[in-house]
This record gives C-alpha cells, structure tokens and sequence, in this order.
C-alpha cells in the first residue's frame, strides 16, 4: 500500500501541479484547499505526511500545524511547509511551530522525492518505537496485576511524578519520562518469582537479593530502545538513597539522577498510603510525616522532599 500524502494549499494551480510531481513518485495524494477542508481530511483517514502552504486565508499553514502538533492523534505526522523563496520568518515561525522540514517554492521534483521518503522512513521508525512502548507499558501493568494488593500503583505514581516533574518546572520531556517512568519503574519483577513477590512475611536473606536485582532486570528490558534514555534512570535508580545505601549501584547524593530520585519519594510515598499484607495503609499526614523525616535522615534527597510536600493534594488518574 502506497503512503498517503495530503497537499493543503489554496492556489488551485499550484496543488495540482504538485499532485502530479507527488503522484509520479508513487505517492496517494489527497488534496485540501483550506486548513478546515484538511482538518476533515486528517479525521477521516489520516494522512502518512502533509504538504502545508504557509499563506492561506483563514486558519494559516502555521497555525494548522501547531495545531496537529498539539494533538496527540496527530502530532507523529510529518509536516512539510511550503514557502515562498524569501519567506525566512514564515520557516522560522514554522520550524517553532512543529513543523519537519519546508520547501522553497518552486519546489525541484528530485528534492522531493528524497526528502519525502527521509520523512515517511522516520515516521514508520517512531511509530514503531511508540508501539513497543505501549507493549511495554501493558507488560508492566500486567506485572502489576500479579499482586492484588498494588491495586493502581503504576497509575497512580505516573499521575504524582507528573505532577511533581511539573511542580518543579521540568520540561515535557522529562516530565513525560517520569510518567513513563511510574509505569515501567517496577517491570524488571518480571524476573521475580510468584513465591517472593508475593510473600507477606519477611524476606529471607535470599529472597532480599532476588528482590534488589528488578532494577537492574527492568533497565535491561527497555535498553534497546532509544526513546527510553531518560526513563532507563528512573527503572535502574530509583531504590538508591541520598546516603548512598540504596540498590542496585550504592550511587548516593546527586550521583543518583534526578528523575530517580524523584521516583524514589513518589514510590515510598504510593507504598505508604495502601494496604499490603503485612501492613494497613497510614493516613496521609502520618504519610508525609515519614517522607518529610526521610529527607532528614539520608533516604530521600531533602530539597527534593520540600517541593514534593507542597503537592497537597493528589493529581486526578
């Protein structure tokens, strides 16, 4: 099946000799006139790339593509401005809108070609990434349902990271990692038997080492892919402490990375307000209490656990 391509352009001349340049390459094309008419278009059948005119009456090129950047069902498909020669601050407003790349009317068929198909590659490649992040994240919650006890672990630290990496005014990025990161944080018990995931008693030497291992485990799984390198820290480091007694890698003070160590107070925290076998939940000010003297006595990173007290209350799940 032939990828499709979807031209947004006002100028009736112009998208239909654009049409056959794209058509010649072996491309679908799907033609819009207006960014309403595109945006009708995209909800249908979403296209595989989409060639923008920059100047159109009404909703601008521009616009429209901060716009299918801004939503998450859109924001993965290629957008391509089409410029005049001498439009500099429309491919600079552009680029700062989202867009992949611009063309300089009129556009060379041969430039084309390589370019649309070094587009379409990429856009495969990171849909692919997202689907095995999403088959991740299933196995971790399928991980998770090996405890009923856990209940909506995983869910709830996703929404409290989030909404610490936030508070503390990280960028979407890493706040997008440390909600990956409460999901995935705890995958590597894949590797630990029913026997001691599920022990209510206390662990046996044994059994404790088995148990400390999971990060490590965890780490490994996801290594392969690239869009993890910041979620890696938080699965492999967040058992560390402040005072370098943690696991697995005894890392202490600002060696254990910040993500990590955000993680760190976000699961102790999560681990104290529920019910486990060996324990009834604590009540949320008894909670902050024992988080609050964590930051005291070397678990937690102090300045860290100042900001994380200031979440009142908990973030929607």
């Amino acid at each position: 099946m032939s990828s499709r391509i979807l031209i947004v352009d006002d100028d009736v001349m112009l998208r239909e000799t654009m049409r056959d340049y794209v058509e010649e390459l072996g491309y679908d094309v799907r033609e819009a006139g207006c960014a309403e008419d595109a945006l009708a278009v995209i909800a249908e059948a979403p296209p595989d790339l989409v060639l923008l005119d920059v100047r159109m009456p009404g909703i601008t090129g521009i616009e429209l593509c901060r716009q299918l950047k801004a939503d998450p069902a859109t924001r993965l498909i290629p957008v391509v401005l089409l410029t005049g020669e001498r439009e500099l601050e429309s491919r600079v407003a552009g680029l700062a809108a989202g867009a992949d790349d611009y063309f300089a009317k009129p556009v060379h068929p041969r430039e084309l070609g390589a370019r649309l198909r070094s587009l379409i590659r990429l856009k495969r490649a990171v849909e692919e990434l997202e689907e095995a992040e999403n088959l991740i994240t299933s196995l971790a919650l399928t991980i998770e349902a090996r405890d009923p006890y856990t209940g909506d672990h995983c869910v709830r630290l996703a929404a409290w990271a989030a909404a610490f990496g936030e508070r503390l005014g990280l960028d979407p990025h890493e706040v997008r990692a440390l909600r990956l990161g409460g999901f995935l944080h705890d995958l590597g018990k894949i590797s630990v038997p029913d026997g001691i995931l599920l022990n209510p008693g206390p662990l046996t030497p044994e059994q404790r080492r088995v148990i400390q291992e999971h990060p490590g485990a965890g780490d490994r799984l996801v290594m392969p892919l690239r869009t993890m390198g910041l979620v890696r820290p938080i699965i492999r480091h967040h058992h560390e402490r402040w005072d370098g007694r943690g696991y697995p890698d005894r890392l202490g003070g600002e060696e254990v990375p910040l993500l990590a160590r955000m993680m760190a107070i976000v699961d102790v925290y999560d681990a104290l307000r529920s019910e486990r076998p060996y324990k009834a939940a604590f009540g949320e000010e008894e909670s902050r209490k024992i988080i609050r003297e964590g930051g005291l006595t070397g678990q937690f990173d102090p300045e860290l656990v100042r900001v994380f007290l200031e979440l009142r209350q908990p973030p929607a799940v």
